[in-house]
């Protein structure tokens, strides 16, 4: 149980780091979210459609447009038609919103590669499998 309190505590500390840069920044935490998920999706080769990120974020229609049209204003995203199919709009996040979660969390992740460097890759391979298990219970979790 040491292991689930540990990591109770991080997702804790994360949580409220995330909402510092959100307050800081003029966002709601679900901006945040949206943001991220983003940016894992455009590191995965993944297109996210308004659609998508509703799902995703578990938000109905209206809600999805509310989102998508703050972060737009914000100059943080834009709607992008798909070369592919041109019915379908994708969202893009602009380089104003990774220059300023660079500004807010860069420091942190410094710290938190300089923290991995004392692990060595055997370690650090145990703790990714680890995370990404944990990861996939609770994702499982959240979708029951």
């Amino acid at each position: 149980m040491r292991l689930v309190h540990l990591l109770r505590g991080l997702t804790v500390e994360l949580d409220l780091f995330g909402a510092e840069f959100a307050a800081r920044s003029g966002l709601h935490p679900t901006d945040l979210r949206a943001l991220i998920h983003l940016l894992d999706a455009a590191r995965a080769g993944e297109v996210v459609t308004p659609g998508r990120l509703g799902e995703a974020l578990r938000l109905n229609s209206a809600g999805t447009t509310g989102l998508v049209d703050r972060l737009e204003r914000l100059g943080l995203i834009r709607r992008e038609r798909d070369p592919e199919d041109r019915r379908r709009i994708r969202l893009m996040v602009e380089e104003r919103a990774m220059e300023l979660g660079q500004g807010f969390f860069g420091g942190l992740i410094g710290d938190l590669v300089a923290a991995m460097d004392r692990f060595d890759a055997a370690e650090l391979a145990t703790a990714r499998r680890f995370l990404e298990a944990m990861t996939s219970v609770v994702a499982a979790a959240r979708r029951e």
